[in-house]
């Protein structure tokens, strides 16, 4: 059984590969993101709740995310195997699936670390040519995320998870990379 966590900053790569892993796998490849937009368009109760600070622009709370979560990896299709992709953000929800996971009686195997350059990040992310991604918000997310994740990165390592992938490659040699590891 695969249960893994993607780190990685904005435009690492990790959201490309844990759709590629999962299919391969044919395990679930749960975003943060897109369990909030499904619960939001499905209008179940977290969903309604999350709406409203979403049409505010505001950052949904973690408790909201938290319970998202918690929903999602209680679900079938979750029991024999994740990938997690956008989640925990910070050492608290860390410590929070820890718990989770074991009133779930579920284990992580692992913590996958996408190591890519900020100079390379910012090229990848002004490449996209979202409207919003100009170079000032790009740097301040890129801030923002090692502000928040740095500590991640170390907990993980503490708790001997963490695997450092060069993100910074081809996408079929990370994709070889990431294979591998999961069969070791």
């Amino acid at each position: 059984m695969t249960k893994l966590i993607f780190l990685g900053a904005p435009g690492a790569g990790k959201g490309t590969q844990a759709q590629i892993l999962s299919q391969h796998l044919g395990i679930p490849h749960i975003s943060t993101g897109e369990i909030l937009r499904e619960a939001i368009t499905t209008q179940t109760p977290l969903g309604i709740k999350a709406k409203g600070f979403v049409d505010n622009g505001d950052l949904v709370p973690d408790e909201l995310i938290l319970d998202l979560i918690q929903e999602r990896l209680g679900e079938k299709d979750a029991q024999k195997g994740w990938i997690l992709d956008g989640f925990p953000r910070n050492v608290s929800q860390a410590d929070f699936l820890v718990n989770l996971l074991q009133e779930l009686n579920q284990v992580c195997n692992g913590v996958i670390n996408f190591d890519v350059p900020d100079s390379v990040l910012l090229e990848r992310l002004l490449s996209r040519g979202r409207k919003d991604d100009n170079e000032a918000t790009i740097s301040n997310r890129l801030f923002v995320y090692h502000q928040q994740t740095a500590p991640l990165i170390e907990y993980y390592k503490q708790h001997q998870l963490l695997i450092n992938v060069n993100g910074d490659r081809e996408l079929s040699q990370i994709s070889e990379e990431l294979e591998t590891i999961v069969k070791s």
